[in-house]
C-alpha cells in the first residue's frame, strides 16, 4: 500500500514542477455495458527503447477513497495493493508499453466500476490524467402478462431490469396515455440493477393493443413491449371449430376415396362380364355351324 502513495505523491508532484514530461489521454470518457469488457488508455512520451526497469504505472480509481486497480513499479507488477473489487478482472497490455501506452482492461464489467480513474506514469518524469467511465444495463427484455380480471377488466403486466432507473410510459394503440393509471415499483439487488414492475388494470374490449416503455431519461434510450387483449373463450372456440372443420374434411375425404374405389371395382367387374358374354354367343354359333344334321 505504501509503493503506491509514494508514487502517487511523486507524480503529484512532479506534474506542477515539470511540464516537459506530458500524460495524454486519447479518450477522455468511456461508456460500456454492464457486463462487457473495456479497455482504457494514456500516453506517455518514450524517447528511444523503453528501459522497463525505470518505468512505473498506476491506475487507481477515485470512489470517496483511493482503489489500486493496477501497480506496475519499476518494471514489476505489484497486485498485493490491488482492490479486492478488481481481483481477477484486470489486465494491462505490457507489449503496448514499448509504444508508450498505457491500455488497462477490465473484463466482467459491474456498476460499481463506474466513477473516475487516473492513470500515473513515472518514467524519469512523472504525469497523470483522468478518465471516466460510465456504465449502462439496457432494458433489453421485457416479460409481459395479460390476465383477466372479469366484467372485461385486464390485468396488464411488464418487467425488466436494467440501469440507470428507467420511467414506464402506457399507450394504448392510438397512442392514448395511460402512464397515470398504471403502478410502478422499483426494486434493487447486490448488483445495483434497478428491477421495475408496472401494472395497469384497465377495462378494454377484445382484440387491442397496448405497449410499456420502459424511458431511460439518462441515456435517451427507450425499449418497448408490445400487448395484446384476446378473449381467451373466443379463442378457444375458434380453435375448437377449426379442429371441427379439419375433422369433416378428413371424414369426407375418406369416404370419398373408398366410394370412388367402389365404383371403379364395380366399373371393372361390369367390363369383365360383358366380355364373358360375347364369348359365350360366339362359341355357340361355331358349334352350331360345325354340327352334323341329322338325318330323320
Amino acid at each position: 500500500m505504501e509503493k503506491p502513495l509514494l508514487l502517487y505523491m511523486f507524480v503529484f508532484h512532479w506534474h506542477f514542477l515539470n511540464a516537459l514530461f506530458t500524460v495524454e489521454a486519447p479518450q477522455s470518457t468511456y461508456t460500456v455495458e454492464y457486463g462487457s469488457n473495456v479497455t482504457m488508455e494514456c500516453t506517455f512520451p518514450v524517447n528511444g527503447q523503453l528501459k522497463l526497469r525505470d518505468l512505473s504505472v498506476s491506475w487507481e480509481k477515485k470512489d470517496g477513497f483511493r482503489k489500486d486497480v493496477y501497480v506496475l513499479l519499476k518494471g514489476e507488477e505489484d497486485f498485493d495493493s490491488q482492490h479486492h473489487d478488481f481481483k481477477g478482472r484486470i489486465k494491462l497490455l505490457k507489449e503496448k508499453l514499448n509504444f508508450g501506452q498505457s491500455v488497462l482492461q477490465i473484463t466482467d464489467v459491474k456498476l460499481t466500476d463506474a466513477g473516475s480513474y487516473l492513470c500515473l506514469i513515472g518514467y524519469g518524469e512523472a504525469d497523470y490524467k483522468t478518465i471516466n467511465l460510465k456504465v449502462k444495463a439496457p432494458y433489453r427484455t421485457i416479460n409481459q402478462g395479460v390476465v383477466s380480471t372479469g366484467d372485461k377488466e385486464w390485468k396488464l403486466t411488464c418487467q425488466s431490469e436494467g440501469y440507470p432507473k428507467a420511467e414506464v410510459i402506457w399507450q394504448n394503440g392510438g397512442y392514448q396515455d395511460f402512464t397515470d393509471k398504471a403502478n410502478t415499483s422499483y426494486e434493487t439487488g447486490n448488483d445495483q440493477l434497478y428491477r421495475v414492475t408496472s401494472m395497469l388494470t384497465i377495462k378494454s374490449r377484445t382484440d387491442e393493443i397496448f405497449l410499456c416503455i420502459f424511458w431511460n431519461r439518462e441515456l435517451q434510450e427507450n425499449t418497448s413491449a408490445i400487448l395484446y387483449v384476446a378473449d381467451t373463450a373466443e379463442d378457444m372456440l375458434w380453435t375448437r371449430n377449426r379442429r371441427f372443420v379439419g375433422a369433416v374434411l378428413i371424414v369426407t375425404a375418406v369416404f370419398g376415396s373408398g366410394l370412388l374405389f367402389m365404383l371403379c371395382i364395380r366399373k371393372e367387374l361390369s367390363k369383365n362380364k360383358e366380355k364373358h358374354g360375347c364369348r359365350d354367343a360366339s362359341s355357340e354359333e361355331e358349334d352350331l355351324k360345325y354340327r352334323p344334321i341329322e338325318k330323320t
